[in-house]
């Protein structure tokens, strides 16, 4: 007698993955028609290792073209022998220079890097010294105007915490059927002249964290009132929010989940902070009056 063929077919296991990358040379994590996205090339790199079935991987965030990830949080779905710990070196040695795998784990079938997810969170790096540095600008956006007001753009992060319709931050061409997210945790920390924004959310819409740094670097070259900032989103006037910040200088820093993933050294707070000996600030922004 033959034997069965479920008998013959391999478990299923689902292994995790905590991910950098760095996001210049790619149009974003999802596969795209055009273009070299994170999640074809990995993709690509799993089927060398495992050609057994068709891989498809799943992300924590979906992040844009030119973004960079510091502790994203994949899955995929094997059938090979290949232990779980083995995959993060395995993957690093098909994997180009500009993306790597830091840890590998073997999670429950029920588990999923997105929808198990309980939050993300991004920091946004602005350089903001009168002179240009090359080994800030990929990293980061160069504000030389002005010198930014630190206490008012922390009042308006803080303003931002809760469940809120953050219509004003999204994106035209967002499949989401509602803009509802609630933003847990926020953060403003200057270091000479750079300043770190860190925004925790339970998910972000498409573009928001952009769009959001827009506004709130206005607000600080004072170009903005406290004021306006807080109406546009407030009444969702996605309509006057019109610039976003560039692209180099947002990373996604981790995803959480009700438990542990991942050794803290594999996953949180991998984005290395820069630090200048020096500070070349711009000159202060001229105050506004309080209406527009």
């Amino acid at each position: 007698m033959e034997p069965s063929s479920a008998a013959e077919a391999p478990s299923l296991r689902r292994i995790a993955l905590s991910l950098q990358y760095e996001g210049s040379a790619f149009c974003g994590w999802q596969r795209q028609r055009q273009g070299n996205s994170v999640q074809a090339v990995l993709e690509d790199a799993i089927c060398q290792l495992d050609p057994h079935r068709p891989v498809q991987t799943f992300a924590a965030g979906r992040t844009d073209a030119g973004v960079h990830a510091a502790g994203q949080v994949v899955h995929f779905d094997c059938c090979g022998p290949i232990p779980a710990w083995r995959w993060a070196p395995a993957l690093n040695g098909r994997l180009p220079g500009s993306i790597r795998v830091r840890e590998a784990v073997e999670r429950p079938l029920s588990w999923h890097a997105c929808y198990s997810a309980t939050y993300r969170r991004y920091r946004y790096t602005v350089y903001n010294g009168r002179r240009p540095n090359l080994f800030l600008a990929p990293w980061s956006w160069h504000r030389y105007q002005r010198k930014l007001n630190d206490g008012l753009m922390t009042e308006a992060l803080e303003g931002l915490l809760g469940l809120h319709d953050f219509s004003a931050f999204m994106r035209a061409g967002s499949r989401r059927a509602h803009a509802r997210t609630t933003i847990q945790e926020v953060s403003l920390e200057r270091q000479g002249d750079l300043v770190n924004v860190e925004i925790q959310a339970s998910g972000f819409l498409y573009g928001m964290v952009r769009l959001l740094m827009g506004q709130l670097v206005a607000l600080g070259e004072q170009r903005l009132t406290l004021e306006t900032f807080e109406r546009r989103w407030r009444e969702r006037r996605r309509n006057e929010v019109k610039d976003a910040a560039p692209a180099q200088g947002l990373c996604l820093l981790r995803a959480g989940y009700g438990e542990s993933i991942f050794t803290k050294g594999g996953w949180y707070d991998c984005q290395p902070r820069y630090f200048l000996a020096s500070q070349d600030p711009p000159p202060d922004p001229p105050a506004l009056p309080k209406t527009d």
